[in-house]
């Protein structure tokens, strides 16, 4: 046991020093600096990560995270590739948000982003050859929510009762701010209902995909290695991160508000040891967050 103990101590450093680099920490140091993200600094961030996994093949005492190393450089390396797919001009001209349908603009970028989430799973897949050991399945819709005395949920709870609460207050924390800052007018409203169906379809998908790839990925390859809670942290801060220079709101407020989301998102995942909590819980802020959209393609 102490053996054990040791070999996750060592290994949980290495764990958060991977994460941080590959993370959009080093690319928002340097917007802080005043200068623009240099293109080598993705192809840096991969090759990085594929040295780490040679590293975890090679020695012992990290063995553990190559699955870990594995899946990051595959997420990294999707998520980059459709990055430079959106930015060409092929693309641009065809699916650019201006001048097509508000389906046809999220659709084309959303195409992509289930292609990552295909490759991330088959990559879990690939790994653990069991769909329930990177959490692809309903999960326990019933199970006990582990205690968080600062949100008044106490022992004896479940998720049947605190998930929906859970996505209600996550819904309405958002709509409040978004509905305030956009002030639509009557007429845009019931402009923009006719939308609210792809809105909603949307934000099945961004629900579906993020959980794939920002929370099955990392979840799966690390809580059994180095421990619940720190899995959670690390989970929240790359999420907070990945949405610090483009969320809504950005910035440090955007991080806290998007990593607790990403907290309350990765403790029902591995409490309820499944998708479909998570995937709820996601769900709703996002479907108004799609409508806000809406409202502002109507209105534009």
């Amino acid at each position: 046991m102490n053996a054990g103990r040791e070999l996750r101590t060592a290994l949980i450093p290495a764990a958060w020093v991977v994460m941080l680099v590959v993370s959009d920490l080093p690319d928002i140091l340097i917007t802080m600096l005043g200068g623009a993200i240099p293109s080598w600094v993705l192809w840096a961030k991969a090759g990085f990560l594929a040295s780490f996994l040679v590293l975890c093949l090679t020695w012992r005492a990290i063995r553990p995270l190559w699955q870990y190393a594995a899946v990051f450089l595959v997420l990294l390396l999707s998520l980059s590739l459709t990055g430079l797919i959106r930015t060409t001009d092929w693309f641009q001209s065809r699916f650019n948000y201006v001048g097509v349908s508000f389906f046809t603009g999220y659709a084309a970028v959303f195409v992509l982003d289930i292609i990552v989430a295909l490759v991330v799973l088959t990559v879990l897949w690939l790994m653990k050859r069991d769909r329930r050991a990177f959490f692809l399945v309903k999960g326990q819709v019933n199970a006990p929510i582990e205690p968080v005395r600062w949100l008044g949920i106490r022992a004896g709870e479940s998720w049947r009762t605190f998930g929906w609460i859970f996505a209600a207050v996550a819904a309405l924390a958002v709509a409040i701010p978004t509905i305030l800052g956009i002030a639509p007018s009557s007429e845009v409203f019931l402009r923009a209902l006719p939308l609210l169906p792809v809105a909603l379809l949307l934000a099945a998908v961004n629900a579906f995909t993020e959980e794939a790839y920002f929370r099955c990925s990392l979840l799966s390859t690390l809580h059994e290695i180095i421990g619940k809670t720190h899995t959670l942290l690390l989970t929240v801060v790359y999420f907070g991160l990945a949405h610090w220079l483009h969320g809504s709101p950005p910035g440090l407020l955007g991080f806290l508000m998007v990593g607790f989301l990403a907290w309350l998102l990765g403790k029902a995942m591995l409490e309820t040891r499944g998708f479909l909590w998570p995937w709820c819980i996601h769900f709703l802020p996002d479907a108004v967050i799609f409508f806000s959209y809406a409202l502002l393609y109507v209105r534009s």
